[in-house]
């Protein structure tokens, strides 16, 4: 089955709505309470009041925004079907990255097709929202992201192409990401991707419920709509980045327990299995421990008055322990999995964790520190991050992670495109 990606006549603000940068947002699954506020001050057009409104009715009132924004031409429909080459420049660690990939319709395809992997488990409350949502708006609003090979340079000697000229968009988001797009409309150059692309996989790294929801959705519509082909909610906005790309950065999900302390007998027992080392309590220390053990299997912990380093001394004892789980043992051994399997579920025994109420997931290791020593959480397990790469080939073997195992930075910004999927809308 090939790849069917299509071009789409993009909604996006006008001059009218103000400057981008009061415009634009993180994606809604980062919009904590205060950012929430902070955007909703920033502008009466601010994209939040769309991904993520105060309203308690919110799916009526995003219905009737769009509606009004339309009307008023805060928001405007393109003329022509386009892509878009979308590139992200941001600093990490005193190092400088480019991210380039491309915004574009790519058709649904169901897991079971072996066109899109997944490759995080997923959670019914986000998807039953992002269902309604759709229900309600008929539009995408935000793009789901995916990465594919491109060894050939294909796709990338084009983005380099395009990328010459002076791009459409430009912003730079509250994180000092500056992001750019290219609009193409050539029927001739979308086609050259188009044809490099259709032999492509694709797994999903960040909007699995996005996706899933579009799915659904997908489904619904067929039974109620006389279902062609092209018929635009088939499709789903997409943003797509070569897997080879140097600015894939992931960042690690470190897991913060909220309820759960580390007593003497977890540790004692952590003992049979990791060769534990005491260090400062200290965000550098800690740092230092992960990139010097990162081709280990290694965590450190902290509990707001020590940390400790842990270093996997037995794989096959741990490949013991979770011979029943179904999962290959590449699986098995990836250091979030380790955590997940041998240290909470057979050492600390804990059962299912609820998000916010029993786990936290926190990128930066000072914030994690922050909140165990101010008390929000009792215990922090610090991880190094995965590869992308491992990522790409385990997805594709039908293997899931964790939920929360992988995170992509930085987050494609919110508000530059949305799609249309409405009745009678064609791609």
């Amino acid at each position: 089955m090939l790849v069917d990606i299509r071009p789409f006549r993009a909604i996006r603000y006008t001059e009218k709505a103000g400057s981008l940068k009061n415009l634009v947002t993180q994606p809604y699954d980062k919009i904590n309470q205060d950012m929430q506020r902070e955007y909703y001050e920033k502008s009466p057009y601010n994209y939040c009041r769309l991904i993520l409104p105060m309203e308690e009715n919110r799916y009526q009132a995003v219905h009737q925004r769009i509606y009004e924004w339309m009307s008023e031409r805060i928001l405007s429909k393109d003329e022509v079907p386009s892509v878009f080459v979308c590139c992200q420049e941001f600093k990490l660690n005193g190092k400088n990255y480019t991210r380039t990939g491309l915004i574009a319709a790519l058709r649904l395809y169901s897991y079971s097709e072996g066109v899109v992997f997944p490759h995080e488990t997923t959670y019914s409350a986000p998807k039953a929202d992002r269902l309604n949502m759709l229900r309600t708006i008929q539009k995408d609003l935000e793009p789901v992201f995916l990465i594919y090979s491109d060894p050939e340079k294909l796709t990338v000697n084009f983005f380099d192409e395009i990328t010459k000229e002076p791009p459409t968009i430009e912003v730079e988001d509250q994180l000092q990401v500056k992001h750019k797009m290219w609009q193409v409309s050539d029927p001739q150059k979308i086609r050259v991707l188009q044809k490099a692309l259709e032999k492509k996989t694709m797994v999903i790294t960040d909007g699995h419920h996005r996706y899933e929801s579009a799915l659904s959705y997908r489904d619904e519509r067929r039974l109620q709509d006389e279902c062609t082909e092209d018929a635009a909610f088939n499709f789903h906005m997409s943003y797509m980045v070569p897997v080879q790309d140097e600015g894939l950065v992931i960042l690690p999900a470190h897991r913060l327990l909220r309820k759960f302390e580390l007593t003497q007998p977890i540790l004692n027992e952590m003992k049979n299995y990791f060769e534990i080392s005491e260090l400062q309590p200290s965000v550098e220390a800690v740092e230092k421990y992960l990139v010097h053990n990162k081709k280990e299997h290694a965590f450190c912990v902290y509990t707001g008055t020590k940390a400790l380093g842990l270093r996997l001394t037995d794989e096959e004892k741990i490949l013991q322990i979770t011979n029943s789980s179904g999962n290959l043992p590449e699986v098995r051994l990836l250091d979030v999995v380790i955590l997940r399997d041998v240290i909470f579920k057979s050492i600390m025994k804990l059962g299912e964790l609820k998000i916010d109420e029993d786990i936290l997931y926190e990128r930066s290791t000072r914030v994690a520190m922050e909140k165990v020593a101010s008390g929000e959480a009792k215990v922090a397990f610090l991880l190094n991050s995965i590869n992308p790469e491992v990522i790409w080939r385990i997805a594709q073997k039908r293997q899931r992670l964790p939920e929360k195992s992988t995170d992509f930075y930085p987050k494609p910004v919110s508000g530059l495109v949305m799609m249309d999927i409405a009745r009678g809308e064609k791609l």
